[in-house]
């Protein structure tokens, strides 16, 4: 009995050590992956972002500080992509319309950008919004001036864009939350608009 005690208790203070090691260094069990740590260090501590240059489905030229001020709900596509960043304008257009309208342009723009700014010229920015129905004002379509640029703009957000050898990307999606302070202060999955239009609602 005494021996198996012995046995037992080196393991229990294993187990322990170990079970506490995972609390810490997933936040308490929350993130248990890289997106999760993502969405998880953004919430505790909102991110600046560079002032890229910008250049939208109707050649105007803007950076993400012209947004100060406001609310600014962004998403990362690529034009020729017709799955999962059908998904995220699909949620956009969904977005855009349970925004009280009175709020949108004033308290709220939406934002989608491309980060295949060598293809996605105005005109493909264009057809993009046309397909989901952006206004061009309120919600604007666009892509880095620069491609130099596009790494810092995309490692800010936390988005990852490989090409797949087929002219397409393998990217990861969700929905950004900036704040009037131009900090990056919540990342939502596609899937969670009505959370992320209760979140702006309540900074309006």
């Amino acid at each position: 009995m005494k021996a198996t005690r012995r046995r037992f208790l080196p393991l229990l203070s294993i187990a322990l050590l170990g079970t506490a090691t995972l609390w810490w260094g997933s936040d308490g069990f929350t993130a248990f992956t890289a997106e999760a740590a993502r969405r998880q260090s953004v919430l505790a501590e909102p991110r600046p972002l560079p002032m890229v240059g910008l250049e939208d489905q109707d050649g105007r030229r803007f950076t993400l500080g012209d947004y100060a001020g406001r609310l600014l709900a962004i998403e990362f596509i690529y034009t020729q992509c017709n799955s999962i960043c059908y998904s995220l304008g699909t949620t956009f257009r969904q977005l855009h319309d349970s925004v009280p309208t009175a709020a949108l342009g004033r308290d709220l723009a939406l934002l989608s950008i491309s980060f295949d700014p060598q293809h996605d010229g105005p005109e493909q920015l264009r057809e993009y919004g046309q397909r989901f129905g952006a206004d061009g004002a309120n919600w604007r379509i666009a892509r880095p001036l620069a491609a130099a640029e596009l790494p810092a703009l995309l490692a800010a957000f936390g988005v990852v864009a490989i090409p797949d050898r087929l002219g397409g990307f393998e990217h990861n999606a969700a929905i950004h939350l900036v704040g009037r302070d131009n900090r990056l202060r919540q990342i939502s999955d596609i899937d969670a608009a009505a959370p992320f239009v209760a979140a702006i609602r309540e900074q309006l």
